[in-house]
Parts: structure tokens; sequence; C-alpha cells
């Protein structure tokens, strides 16, 4: 993996919440391969997985505490002596979020307050939180600009715009240094094929590879900004990291600038496993997109962000972890 900062961590403390899930333990992976100080992470397995935290057990500056982030005194001892957070948990899916809005709320608005609180209390220097593009709504322009959004679709959708307007209290508030990273369709090695909320990428490759039926919402025309989870890692080390008082307070777009339809990515996953498996076209599902395209330059201007793999690469690399 590519090195995304250029300052010792060797005495740095980090907190990965939800580090047991998908795009967190590629974080916990990153802080650890790259000698940071310390790494904690706080998961409680909901959706999380305890075989991406085994592999960090040998580590002597790993750190793993099983909990819950709706319980406060447990947000609290998991900030306890840290420098940078990188807010992870929650409970992710649009579907999820419309079956069961108040579960949703709980872990993602309630969860969130608790350890943002607990951050503010501990005085940790960075916090940063997992936002999502699905905050964009029924907003039609593409790409997707920061500051342009339209009326929310889901409740998950609710949950992450909650998310981010806490933060910006909390950093005019107390003079927090928090910034809200808006995962565009994160995908990767790791990324859970099984239950009824799996992403569509690893469901995909299971189904094609398995001769199992797989099936595509809508026409399958909607387009996704479908971003390699190497680029998500870059987005949270540069911002938990940054020197530049201008990044925080603000929210950021994290994807690679480029979309391509759930047909095309389906076609793409059956050509690089060889498989001439036909897919099965089904109603389109509530409270989804129909299109999605970031606008990074944000990113790009105040985190010095630059993707580093393209789709076609990442979807390769996801491909040959799950063959395998």
């Amino acid at each position: 993996m590519v090195v995304f900062h250029n300052k010792d961590i060797s005495d740095k403390s980090f907190l990965v919440t939800g580090g047991a899930g998908f795009i967190g333990s590629h974080i916990v992976e990153y802080l650890l391969n790259n000698h940071a100080g310390k790494v904690r992470v706080l998961d409680n397995f909901a959706t999380g997985s305890e075989k991406n935290v085994t592999m960090f057990a040998s580590y002597s500056n790993y750190e793993f505490l099983q909990g819950d982030i709706r319980n406060y005194t447990v947000c609290a001892a998991a900030c306890d002596g840290i420098d940078h957070i990188s807010h992870q948990a929650a409970l992710g899916s649009v579907p999820r979020s419309v079956q069961d809005p108040v579960a949703t709320n709980e872990v993602n608005v309630g969860g969130f307050v608790n350890m943002i609180t607990a951050a503010k209390n501990a005085g940790v220097k960075s916090f940063v939180y997992a936002s999502s593009s699905s905050v964009y709504g029924d907003e039609p322009n593409l790409p997707k600009v920061e500051d342009r959004t339209g009326n929310l679709l889901s409740p998950y959708a609710v949950t992450k715009k909650t998310n981010e307007l806490y933060a910006a209290v909390f950093c005019e508030l107390y003079g927090m240094k928090a910034a809200g990273l808006r995962y565009f369709n994160v995908f990767g090695p790791r990324q859970d094929p099984e239950g009824p909320y799996a992403a569509v990428i690893p469901l995909f490759i299971k189904g094609i590879s398995s001769h199992l039926p797989v099936y595509i919402n809508g026409d399958g025309e909607q387009t996704r900004d479908f971003t390699y989870v190497e680029n998500a890692v870059q987005a949270n080390i540069r911002a938990m990291l940054s020197d530049n008082s201008d990044a925080f307070g603000k929210v950021y777009n994290v994807a690679v600038g480029s979309n391509f339809s759930v047909n095309f990515l389906y076609h793409s996953i059956r050509e690089l496993l060889d498989i001439p498996h036909q897919p099965s076209y089904r109603e389109p599902r509530s409270g989804d997109i129909r299109d999605s395209l970031a606008d990074i330059s944000r990113s790009r201007k105040l985190l010095s962000y630059e993707p580093t793999l393209q789709f076609s690469d990442g979807l390769k690399l996801t491909v040959d972890f799950f063959r395998k």
C-alpha cells in the first residue's frame, strides 16, 4: 500500500471505532504497518467480523476493546489517552435503515454523539468520521458537490446528515478538529458477501462464482462512483494527520470522480471471473439514489487527497481476493 503521510506517528495513539469492519480494518492495518505508536479498536461485532482483527493480535502496539458505542462509558474508556480518532462504527445499509430506523438511529446518531462527546472530553487532536454519499438525496446535478444537497431519501441518509450537523456544532462550540468523509460506494477485500444487507460487489462475485441467482435492482443503468478501499484509507489518514486548520469543520467527498453503471459492473466481474452467468432483474429498491458521481476537488485541495487506484484496478484486486 502507498504511504499517505509524511510524519513520524510512532509516538501517536489512534482509535478506530468499527475497526473490525470492512473499512475500519483496512485503516487499522495501514496504521499498524506504518508503525503507529498505539492503535486501539472499539467494536461490538454487530456488523464487523472477529476474523478482520485476529490478524492484528501479534502487534505489540495493538489493543482491542469490545463494546458498544451506544454506551457512553465505553466510548469514554476507548478515547482515554488517544490522539486521533477514525470513527467508522455505524449500522450501514440503506435497506436496513428502511427496515429498522430505530436501531439505525440509536447507533448512528446516539452512538455518534457519545463518541464525539467522549473525544471532546478526552482532548483528542482530531476526530474524523464516516459520512455517506446518501446525504445528497434527490439532488439531481452531477457531479455531487459538498455544499449542494437535496431531500434525504432514507433513514440512513438522515443519520449521516445528522452526524455532519453535530460535528459542525462541536467544531464551532468547542473548537474541535472534526472532518466528515462522504464515502461513495467503497469496495474491496474483506467486504462481507453474506447476509441480507451485503454490498453489491461481494454479492455479485459470490453469486457469479457459485452459480447462484444474482439480482440487479431496476434496469441496472443506475450509476455509482465505485471507490476502492485504499482511497478511503488515504482520506482518513490525511484528514486525521492534517496540519491545515482550514481542513476541519468540513465534509469531503471520498471517491474517484468517475462513475459506472451497475450493468457495467456486473459484466466486468463476469469477465474477470470468466463465467458466463446471467443476472435477474427486479424492482428498483426504495431509498436508492439513481446516479452518483463525486466532485473531489475539495478533498484534493484541503486534504491533498488523490485516488491511487481506479475502479478497474481495484475491482481486479477485489475479485482476486475473493477467488482465493
